[in-house]
């Protein structure tokens, strides 16, 4: 095992997790709907999106949350961020971003006459691709711990808890 690895991670489980991380998510319903277009989330796009994630129900925004903050990290990860757009409305976004060494996704939504057509999954594939080009291997996300619709989406499409973390924070 290697030394840097908390002692809980097993060389099992540090496997499954680098071979899953190299392959696509599977999902029959991967493709956005033919009228959807998902692009790269822009400054310009803020406005719409803290819209759609406030109005999302296991969505929370905080601190670290505000315009000035966000176009900060589309600045800092101008390529990892996406929107699907029906016309010129925004319909779903996920912010993505890394540090250098892990990637983040954070507070993917889907307005909710939307869902149920791929586009979540297809907004999480564009931005790990994203990341995967990048040369970032591995992703983290927060999930609300009230947020079961939540949970169950990320574990449908292969992602797990993380038994040996608890996300903790501190407030600047």
């Amino acid at each position: 095992m290697p030394p840097d690895l908390p002692p809980t991670i097993t060389n099992t489980a540090t496997q499954r997790f680098l071979k899953a991380s190299r392959q696509p998510m599977s999902s029959s319903k991967s493709k956005p709907p033919e009228n959807a277009n998902i692009r790269t989330l822009l400054e310009t796009d803020l406005a719409a999106a803290i819209e759609l994630w406030s109005a999302s129900e296991g969505v929370e925004l905080a601190e670290g949350d505000r315009p000035d903050e966000l176009q900060r990290y589309l600045r800092r990860n101008p390529h990892t961020s996406f929107g699907a757009y029906q016309g010129k409305a925004l319909v779903g976004a996920v912010l993505g971003g890394h540090d250098g060494r892990r990637g983040f996704l954070y507070h993917l939504s889907v307005a909710s006459e939307f869902r149920g057509h791929g586009l979540g999954r297809a907004l999480v594939e564009q931005s790990l691709g994203s990341l995967r080009t990048e040369g970032i291997a591995r992703v983290l996300i927060l999930v609300a711990r009230d947020n079961p619709q939540g949970a169950a989406f990320w574990r449908s499409v292969r992602w797990e808890p993380l038994d040996f973390a608890e996300p903790m924070g501190i407030d600047l």
